[in-house]
C-alpha cells in the first residue's frame, strides 16, 4: 500500500532533504507528492525550463525507496504568465477581475492559459517519463477551490454561446427550452446571451442551470488537456485529480472522473463540526464518482489554519481518520503536509512536523500507522465495498436546487446525508450512485429530491422496480424537466404512477415550524417523529399510506406512501423528517428489503466492510473517547494485533480492528 506525504523541497534548503528523506523512511512512507505549486521554480521565464532542483529531490527521495507522484503545477500560475497575458485572469460574478496573488486565480477557458499548460505539462512528461522514481500524476490542484469553478469573462461568454448552439441547435430551440418568451427575453442572435452576472438577481432557471452545465464541462475538458498529453507521453503513470467533498457542489464530479484512473481527495475533518458520519459520506461520495477504490491525497495530519488555526488532532485521531478513509475503500493515505510551512498563506496549516522540523506526536502516530500498514497493507490494496443499498446523486438537481432552493432550508447535499446519517449509524453499507447506474444488485435504492428528472431516468427506475426492486423519492422529485422549465403535470411528475400518489399541495415551511407524523400502525409508543422545511399533501392513486400529517391544516392527510409496481416498490416521503423520522423509515424499509448491519455496535462505533473475493474485512472503529464492548457473533482474528475475539470484547479508545 502506498503510504506517505506532500512535501515540497523548494520551500526547505536542499542540505535538509535527505534528512527528510530519511525520516520519511523511517516512519514507513513510501510515497510522496512533489510539484503541484512549483511552475514558478519550474519554467522561471517563458519557454526556459529548470528541472535540476527537482530531479535532485526525486534522487534524495529515491535514495531511500520512496516513489514521486508529480503534480502538474496549473492551479498557479508564476507571476510572468500573468504579467504577460493579463487576460487569462478570470472574471468572477460581479464583473471584477481578480488580482495574481493566489492559487486558482485564472480562466480555465482562456486559450492563452491552456496553451501555456499545455507546455509546461508536456515539458514535465517528457522530462519524467523514463524516472523509475515516478509513479503517477496529479492534474492541477483542486478544480474549483476558491470559487473558481466559474468565470464570467468574455471568452467564457463566448464559449458559453458556443455550447448553448452545440446544445440547442437553433435559437428557436434554446427560446423554446429556457421560456424566454418571459420577461421579453427572446433571443435572436446568439451572441446576445448572457452569463449569469451576479446582478442579474433572478436570472432565467434555464440559463442558470445551463451555464453550471458549461462551467463544469469547462473544467473536464481543461483536465481532459492535461490526461491526453500525460497518457500519451507518460503510458505507464497513472493519472488523477484531488477532489474535495463536504459541501462542495460546483463541479459534475461523475464527469471530471471519467478520464482518470482513480479519484483522489483531501480529507480535512472540521473538528469543530464534522461528525464519523459526515467523514463516511465524503468518503462514499469519492468512492462513487468513479465506483471504485480511491486515493486520499491530503490527509490531515496537523491543526489547519489560515489566518484562524484550528484544533489540533488528538491523540489517535490520524490513525483513526486513516483507517475510516481505508475502510470505505481507499487504496493509499498521503498526508497533508510532510512539515509545516514557514512561509505564504498556508503557514499556519500544520503538517506532520511543524515549523521546527523536529519529530513529535504527529510523528509518532504516522510511524505507528506506517508499521501497521507494512504488515497489513497489501492485504487491503484492491478489495471492493459491497452495498446491497444505494443513494442516487445527481448533478442536475444539485445544480437546478443551488439556482433555486425552493426554501432556504433546502440544501441537496445536506439532504442526502439525512439519509446517509441514519444508515451509518445502523452499520449498512452504502453507495453513492448516479440515476443511470445498475441497480440490479441493489435491495433498496435511495433517490431523494430528484429534482430534474429526464424521461430516461425515469423509465430506468420503473423497470428496476418491475424486476423485484424497492425504490424510495420524496420532496421536490419530479419538478424540472432537463431545461430547468416545470413540469405542466402533477407531482412527482414521470414517477407519478410508479409510486402510486400525485403531490395535490406543498407546503414550504418557515424555519423552526415542525409537523407531527402520525406513522399508520406503529405500536411505538415513543414521541411521533415530526416534518419540518417542505410538506408535500399527498393524493393516493393506488398506494397505501405509511405515514399521515398530526397537524396544520393538512392533518390526517398522508405523508409517506409505498406502491407496488410490477414486482417491486416505490415509496414517496412526502417531507423533510427529523432524525427520530428517519431512524424509523429506514428501520422499517431494511427490514422489508432483508438488508442487515454488518455489526451491531455502541453509539460511537462504526463497522465498514471491505471484500478480497469471498474474504470479507471488517472494520470496526471507535470514534469515541472511551473503551466500548462490542459483541461479535462469530471467532474473528484482528489482522492488527492477531488476537482472536468472539463474543464481548472491548475496544479501546480511538481504536481499530480489521477482522477477518
Amino acid at each position: 500500500m502506498y503510504y506517505g506525504a506532500d512535501y515540497y523541497p523548494e520551500h526547505w534548503p536542499e542540505e535538509r532533504w535527505p534528512l527528510d528523506a530519511e525520516m520519511m523512511a523511517e516512519a514507513g512512507l513510501n510515497i510522496v507528492r512533489l510539484a503541484e505549486f512549483a511552475w514558478a521554480k519550474l519554467e522561471p521565464e517563458r519557454g526556459r525550463f529548470d528541472f535540476d532542483w527537482l530531479d535532485r529531490a526525486i534522487a534524495a527521495l529515491a535514495a531511500r525507496d520512496i516513489h514521486v507522484v508529480l503534480g502538474t503545477p496549473t492551479a498557479a500560475p508564476p507571476a510572468w504568465l500573468v504579467r504577460e497575458n493579463p487576460e487569462v485572469l478570470r472574471v468572477r460574478a460581479d464583473g471584477r477581475r481578480v488580482h495574481f496573488g493566489f492559487r486558482r486565480s485564472v480562466c480555465l477557458v482562456s486559450e492563452t492559459y491552456r496553451a501555456h499548460s499545455q507546455r509546461i505539462v508536456q515539458a514535465m512528461a517528457e522530462h519524467y517519463r523514463d524516472n523509475p522514481a515516478v509513479v503517477g500524476w496529479q492534474i492541477d490542484n483542486e478544480f474549483g477551490c476558491h470559487d473558481s469553478a466559474r468565470c464570467y469573462c468574455d471568452e467564457c461568454r463566448r464559449a458559453f454561446q458556443a455550447w448553448l448552439r452545440e446544445r440547442y441547435g437553433s435559437l428557436e430551440a434554446l427560446n423554446r427550452a429556457w421560456g424566454t418568451v418571459f420577461w421579453s427575453q427572446t433571443y435572436t442572435d446568439w451572441q446576445d446571451i448572457p452569463l449569469p452576472y451576479a446582478d442579474v438577481e433572478q436570472p432565467n432557471p434555464g440559463l442558470a442551470l445551463d451555464y453550471r452545465r458549461f462551467a463544469s464541462d469547462a473544467n473536464v475538458a481543461y483536465q481532459r488537456l492535461q490526461v491526453e498529453i500525460l497518457r500519451r507521453l507518460c503510458p505507464g503513470h497513472f493519472v488523477t485529480h484531488n477532489f474535495m467533498a463536504g459541501q462542495f457542489q460546483e463541479l459534475n464530479y461523475f464527469d471530471l472522473a471519467r478520464d482518470l484512473d482513480f479519484v483522489s481527495w483531501d480529507n480535512y475533518p472540521d473538528l469543530r463540526r464534522s461528525d464519523p458520519a459526515q467523514l463516511a459520506f465524503n468518503h462514499t461520495c469519492i468512492r462513487g464518482w468513479k465506483g471504485q477504490s480511491f486515493w486520499v491525497m491530503e490527509e490531515e495530519a496537523g491543526p489547519p489554519g489560515n489566518t484562524v488555526i484550528g484544533p489540533s488532532p488528538r491523540p489517535g485521531d490520524i490513525r483513526l481518520w486513516t483507517y475510516q478513509a481505508i475502510a470505505h475503500g481507499a487504496d493509499a493515505i498521503v498526508y497533508f503536509r510532510w512539515r509545516t510551512c514557514r512561509f505564504g498563506a498556508e503557514e499556519y496549516w500544520h503538517g506532520i512536523l511543524d515549523h521546527d522540523g523536529k519529530p513529535r506526536r504527529r510523528y509518532c502516530e504516522v510511524q505507528q500507522m506506517g508499521r501497521e500498514l507494512e504488515r497489513v497493507g497489501d492485504e487491503i490494496v484492491g478489495a471492493e465495498v459491497r452495498s446491497q443499498v444505494a443513494i442516487v446523486f445527481d448533478w442536475d438537481a444539485a445544480f437546478a436546487l443551488q439556482a433555486q432552493p425552493n426554501n432556504p432550508d433546502l440544501n441537496y447535499i445536506d439532504h442526502l446525508r439525512r439519509y446517509f446519517t441514519e444508515l451509518h449509524r445502523r452499520n449498512v453499507s452504502v453507495d453513492i450512485i448516479p440515476w443511470n447506474a445498475d441497480l440490479r444488485h441493489y435491495k433498496l435504492v435511495l433517490a431523494p429530491m430528484f429534482h430534474v428528472l429526464p424521461p430516461e431516468a425515469a423509465a430506468h427506475f420503473e423497470k428496476y422496480v418491475d424486476k423485484g426492486g424497492t425504490i424510495l423519492f420524496d420532496v421536490r422529485t419530479g419538478v424540472k424537466e432537463a431545461c430547468n422549465q416545470a413540469v405542466d403535470m402533477p407531482l412527482p411528475g414521470l414517477v407519478a404512477d410508479l409510486c402510486g400518489v400525485t403531490v395535490a399541495e406543498y407546503d414550504s415551511l418557515p424555519r423552526g415550524l415542525r409537523v407531527p407524523l402520525l406513522i399508520d400502525a406503529d405500536p411505538s409508543t415513543a414521541a411521533a417523529p415530526e416534518g419540518q422545511v417542505w410538506c408535500d399533501v399527498l393524493a393516493l392513486q393506488g398506494a397505501k399510506v405509511i405515514a399521515r400529517y398530526g397537524g396544520q391544516y393538512y392533518a390526517c392527510r398522508p405523508a409517506v406512501a409505498i406502491n407496488t409496481h410490477g414486482r417491486g416498490r416505490a415509496v414517496y416521503v412526502g417531507t423533510v423528517g427529523d432524525a427520530a423520522f428517519y431512524e424509523r423509515l429506514l428501520g422499517w424499509l431494511l427490514e422489508t428489503v432483508d438488508v442487515r448491519p454488518l455489526l451491531e455496535t455502541p453509539a460511537g462505533v462504526e463497522a465498514m466492510a471491505r471484500w478480497q473475493g469471498t474474504q470479507r474485512m471488517l472494520f470496526v472503529l471507535n470514534h469515541t473517547d472511551s473503551p466500548q464492548t462490542v459483541t461479535l457473533p462469530a471467532e474473528h482474528r484482528d489482522l492488527l494485533s492477531g488476537q482472536v475475539l468472539h463474543g464481548a470484547a472491548t475496544l479501546g479508545p480511538k481504536d481499530v480492528w480489521i477482522l477477518i
